[in-house]
C-alpha cells in the first residue's frame, strides 16, 4: 500500500509540474520572487489544473508517510523522473534513446537495490522538539543561502539553485507531515495542540513559492535534477537520524545502501539531461523544451509566385 501511494504521488506530481511550468514559463522575468508571479499564474488555467494536481500530490503523499518511513517513500518519489520522461515523451512525441533507457534502469536498479538492502524498519514515535529545532534552523538556513545564491548567474544554475532550495523545503515538510500523522494516531483532539500542523503549512507554502520560482527562473531540467536529487537524501537523514527510522548496520549493508542511492541518483541526473526534457542547452529560451510543441522542420524555401 505505501509504495502504491508513493508511486501514485510520483505520477500526480510529475504531471503537475509540467502544467505548472508551462503556466509560468512566459511570465514577465521582474516577476521573478514577487508574489505578482502567483497572480500571473493563477490567470493561467494551465497553472491551476497543476496547482490542483500538487494537492493531490501532497494528500497521496500524506497517506504514504501515515503509513510507512520517510526512507522509503521519500526515494520512491525519484521515479517521478520516469513519469516525466512518459509524459513528455507523448505530448512531444520524442523517440526514446540511450540515455533514457540507461537513466530509467539506473533508477529503478538504484531504489530497488536501496529498499532491499537498507530495509527500513516502520517506527511511529515522534522525535523531541530539540531535534527537530535543530532540524528547522539548519533548514531554513541552507535554503536562504540557496535562494541567495540563485538571484545571479545563469539560467540554468538559478533554476537549480531553487530546485535544491525546494527540495530541501519539502523533505523538511514530508518530516513535519510524517510527525502529524503520527500525531492523527492518538485522535485529532490533540493534533492542533502542536507545532508541527501549522509548520505544515508555513513550509509547504514557501516551498511551493520557491518551486514557482524554480519553474520560472531556467529550464525544469535544472530545477527537477536538483530538487529531485537532493529531496530523498535531505529526507532519508532526517529520518534516520530525527525519527529513528531503522537501516540495517554493517559495512556490507551500508556499502549497498550508499551504492543503491548513488545509481539511484546518477539515473535521476542522467534523465535530467535527456533531450526530452531540456533541448539542445540549458540556456536560451529559444531551446526550452516546453516552451515549444513539435514542429516539421521545413528544408527548403516554399517556392515564390511564379514570374
Amino acid at each position: 500500500m505505501v509504495y502504491v501511494l508513493a508511486a501514485a504521488a510520483a505520477l500526480t506530481g510529475a504531471a503537475g509540474g509540467v502544467l505548472q511550468r508551462i503556466g509560468v514559463e512566459s511570465a514577465p522575468s521582474e516577476h521573478a520572487m514577487r508574489l505578482s508571479l502567483l497572480a500571473y499564474a493563477l490567470r493561467r488555467g494551465t497553472w491551476v489544473l497543476g496547482f490542483a494536481l500538487l494537492l493531490v500530490t501532497f494528500g497521496l503523499q500524506a497517506s504514504a508517510l501515515r503509513f510507512g518511513d520517510l526512507s522509503v517513500v521519500q526515494p520512491i518519489l525519484t521515479i517521478e523522473l520516469l513519469f516525466l520522461i512518459a509524459i513528455l515523451r507523448v505530448v512531444f512525441r520524442r523517440s526514446l534513446g540511450w540515455r533514457e533507457v540507461l537513466g530509467s534502469l539506473a533508477i529503478v536498479a538504484g531504489l530497488a537495490g536501496f529498499l532491499v538492502s537498507a530495509a527500513p524498519a516502520v517506527r511511529h514515535g515522534l522525535p523531541g522538539s530539540r531535534s527537530l529545532g535543530i532540524v528547522s534552523v539548519v533548514v531554513v538556513a541552507s535554503a536562504l543561502v540557496l535562494v541567495a545564491g540563485a538571484q545571479r548567474g545563469p539560467r540554468w544554475w538559478r533554476a537549480a539553485a531553487f530546485g535544491a532550495a525546494t527540495g530541501i523545503l519539502f523533505a523538511y515538510n514530508a518530516s513535519l507531515t510524517k510527525a502529524t500523522a503520527t500525531l492523527v494516531t492518538g485522535g485529532w483532539g490533540h493534533v492542533f495542540g502542536h507545532w508541527e500542523p501549522y509548520a505544515i503549512g508555513v513550509t509547504g507554502a514557501t516551498g511551493f513559492f520557491v518551486l514557482q520560482n524554480a519553474l520560472h527562473a531556467g529550464p525544469i531540467a535544472a530545477s527537477r535534477a536538483a530538487m529531485v536529487m537532493i529531496n530523498p537524501v535531505v529526507s532519508v537523514v532526517i529520518g534516520v537520524f530525527i525519527f529513528g527510522e531503522h537501516l540495517r548496520g554493517g559495512p556490507g549493508f551500508l556499502t549497498a545502501e550508499a551504492v543503491s542511492l548513488a545509481v539511484m541518483l546518477a539515473g535521476a541526473y542522467r534523465l535530467t539531461q535527456s533531450p526530452l526534457v531540456v533541448a539542445a542547452t540549458l540556456e536560451g529560451e529559444h531551446d526550452e523544451l516546453l516552451r515549444r510543441a513539435p514542429a516539421t522542420v521545413e528544408l527548403s524555401p516554399a517556392p515564390g509566385p511564379p514570374a
